[in-house]
């Protein structure tokens, strides 16, 4: 199907903005992917605030030129599908390497915060915990320190308080058998 050029023009203004709203882009080969198989993996990239695309490869290389992104030109042979992460960009990462075990594409590389990432690292950053994670994990790192300081602190005054009551019942037992 062929498009006109200001057809093209939009394409390419689509696909910048998506870049720029993103924080990571990451960028998939598929072939003989079905259309249940293509709805299905963009159900889930919403589930994750992202977003699924096939792209026109010569339109994504224009979009990724003119922000100065590198790319190997031999890579765009293939048909390609890119997924903007609009949130978490470990949760987009990990819902794609979930993916690409049960269809048939293949994560070939990503974009985050500008820098190209290979497939290897895409795949770890999916290993990484999600945000909600993260938080949670650095809030109970947080809390432990300050219950630890709370103990520290209050240890003084809780062993004068053993000291004074183990007095005060020493005294009443030595009253008890006067």
């Amino acid at each position: 199907m062929a498009f006109t050029r200001k057809e093209k023009e939009a394409m390419v203004a689509q696909y910048k903005q998506w870049v720029e709203e993103s924080s990571a882009f990451f960028i998939v080969a598929y072939q003989n992917m079905g259309m249940p198989a293509v709805d299905d993996a963009r159900q889930k990239m919403r589930e994750v605030n992202s977003e699924f695309h096939v792209v026109k490869n010569r339109l994504f290389r224009l979009v990724l030129n003119e922000m100065g992104l590198e790319y190997d030109d031999g890579f765009w042979q293939d048909n390609n599908m890119v997924s903007f992460a609009f949130g978490d960009a470990p949760a987009a990462a990990k819902v794609l390497s979930d993916l690409a075990k049960t269809n048939v594409f293949d994560i070939r590389l990503g974009y985050m915060d500008n820098k190209q990432l290979s497939a290897s690292q895409v795949k770890a950053l999916a290993d990484l915990p999600t945000q909600p994670v993260m938080r949670g994990i650095l809030l109970g790192t947080i809390m432990a320190s300050a219950t630890k300081l709370v103990r520290t602190l209050a240890e003084p005054a809780r062993s004068m308080a053993a000291v004074v009551k183990a007095f005060s019942e020493e005294g009443k037992a030595a009253e008890s058998a006067a």
